[in-house]
């Protein structure tokens, strides 16, 4: 069983890098899911139904969330009744949306659990005490099990991998957009990265134009922040899963580049 899990798409330029990049990992991998971070997607900030389309016809069966969640208005239109898209599941009862889903491929389903740190992010819910909660509720019905923590420090996500150690496939993070080269398989067979890294312009900062965010530091002053153009950088990784236990065995990073593509 093989989870590939890509990294937060970033605006329209990482949108163009996934259509390019999916049918080639596609064929090289051969995953049996297909997950997403697609909080940034939308202009850098949120996600819409038509982009959330675009992924599904491209063989994504599921999209995590994270703090942009409700950029975009009009998802709350369509989160409701989207059953392959969660945000993070600390936000307090009554958010629309869910934090887990199961998405199914054949005859083995995969849990898709999202959830958001407390650390320089807004004061949610303690993701600790809902990652115990929905964890149980996932392995009720399958040992399939991913979680997608969204946290800006690397203390707070390496927390998580130790805390859902043994309990879930794996732990990876999201947010921060540079790739982390710390994979491993921890003791009780969790897979685990801080990061993932990003899909989008790679001569931005982060994915944004470089000169407002430089403006920003050097003046402290608001600036505007737009999502770059040129030529996008993918980053990815492979996980694959014990057929019976569902714990990680083997971690492949991935990183593509555009310049790379065109001289193939």
């Amino acid at each position: 069983m093989r989870l590939l899990f890509i990294g937060d798409i970033v605006g329209s330029v990482g949108r163009k890098a996934l259509k390019t990049c999916l049918p080639k990992l596609k064929l090289k991998y051969n995953p049996t899911w297909i997950v997403v971070n697609g909080e940034n997607a939308a202009a850098g900030r949120g996600i819409t139904s038509a982009i959330t389309r675009e992924f599904y016809e491209l063989g994504v069966q599921g999209i995590t969330m994270g703090n942009h969640t409700w950029d975009q208005k009009d998802i709350f239109e369509f989160i409701d009744g989207d059953d392959r898209i969660v945000r993070p599941a600390n936000y307090p009862a009554g958010t629309p949306g869910k934090g887990l889903t199961f998405v199914k491929t054949k005859d083995k389903e995969l849990a898709i659990i999202n959830l958001m740190g407390r650390t320089f992010l807004p004061p949610l819910d303690c993701p600790f005490a809902k990652a115990d909660e929905l964890v149980e509720a996932a392995r009720k019905r399958t040992p399939y099990i991913f979680v997608d923590f969204h946290a800006e420090a690397t203390s707070e996500k390496l927390a998580m991998g130790w805390h859902l150690d043994g309990r879930v496939s794996a732990v990876v993070g999201t947010h921060t957009h540079v790739q982390t080269h710390d994979e491993r398989i921890f003791p009780q067979g969790t897979a685990y990265l801080t990061d993932v890294g990003m899909v989008g312009p790679r001569d931005g900062i982060l994915g944004m134009e470089r000169t407002a965010v430089l403006y920003k530091f050097m003046t402290q002053l608001p600036s505007r922040f737009v999502v770059d153009e040129g030529q996008w950088h993918f980053h990815a990784v492979c996980i694959d899963l014990n057929p019976t236990t569902g714990l990680g065995q083997k971690m492949q990073l991935i990183r593509m580049n555009e310049e790379d593509l065109l001289f193939e």
